[in-house]
Order: C-alpha cells, then sequence, then structure tokens
C-alpha cells in the first residue's frame, strides 16, 4: 500500500479528487492541518463522489503529530525543489508520498530533514510555469510507485 501525505492542503476540489484516486489505488491519505477547508466542504465531497466511505483518510495536527503517529514512515517528497526525478525513485511497499501546500508547497525546515529523499516530476522550466496542478502531481507520482510494485494487483 501506497500513502498519500498532503501537507496543508488549501484547494478542497484538489483533495477530493486525490481522495477518490486513493479509494480506487487501495492507497491512504493522510491530511496535515491547517486544512484550507472544513472536511465537510461541497466541493471536496463532489470532487471525492460516494466514495468517502472506502476512504482510508488519517487527519494530523500539525507535521509533527504525523512523525509521531508515524515513525518508521519512509517517506519520500514530491517536489518542484528537488534535483532527482520521479524515475530515480525506488519506492518500497507502504511508503509515504508527501506533497506540500497548492501554494506554497513544504516548509525549507522539511526539505531540509530529508534532503536525500527529494524527487521531482520533469516538466518544462519558464518562468510562468510554476508546477502542475496538486492532483495531479499525486497521480503521476502514486502511478510511478504502483508501476514499481506491478500495481499491488490492481489490474
Amino acid at each position: 500500500m501506497i500513502n498519500i501525505v498532503l501537507f496543508e492542503p488549501e484547494i478542497p476540489s484538489n483533495t477530493g479528487n486525490i481522495a477518490r484516486t486513493c479509494v480506487l489505488t487501495n492507497s491512504s491519505l493522510h491530511l496535515i492541518k491547517p486544512l484550507g477547508f472544513s472536511l465537510n466542504d461541497k466541493y471536496l465531497k463532489r470532487a471525492g463522489l460516494d466514495y468517502w466511505d472506502l476512504l482510508d483518510l488519517h487527519v494530523y495536527d500539525d507535521f509533527n503529530d504525523f512523525l509521531k503517529k508515524n515513525p518508521e514512515a519512509d517517506i519520500f517528497i514530491l517536489s518542484t525543489k528537488a534535483d532527482k526525478r520521479i524515475s530515480d525513485m525506488k519506492v518500497p511497499d507502504n511508503a509515504y508520498l508527501l506533497f506540500g501546500r497548492e501554494t506554497a508547497g513544504l516548509p525549507e525546515e522539511i526539505h531540509a530533514q530529508f534532503k536525500d529523499s527529494r524527487f521531482r516530476i520533469p516538466m518544462r522550466q519558464h518562468e510562468k510555469c510554476r508546477s502542475l496542478n496538486l492532483a495531479n502531481s499525486v497521480n503521476i507520482a502514486l502511478y510511478e510507485a504502483l508501476r514499481q510494485h506491478d500495481y499491488f494487483e490492481l489490474i
């Protein structure tokens, strides 16, 4: 099983789409507060369709709470600031793929703490093009991890 971790997500429809993907790939979703929306938000619920009761969801007060409750977590950061590509990731079973806020990414102290476990999705480099949509980035990285495990018998 792969774990998707969203650090302080801001846009409910992104998180709803990611929740839906987690259900369909048998992945867990971990949300680190503060959230930019309520878990009862109609846009969140709509994007996740009627899959919410099937979702393995974990919510944490902050990043330290996440680390405390997952002390053995093998964390892979996905960031535009990384040098290594996702094709360089060697993802073990039960890995945690960590994504930052839509508007600001992850704080520098988290980058520093996991500097050897940072990967990027290759994309065009241009001053006006900062990053892919969060939900799209999660899908790309998650399916690379699943591919490495022959999709855990999903197909």
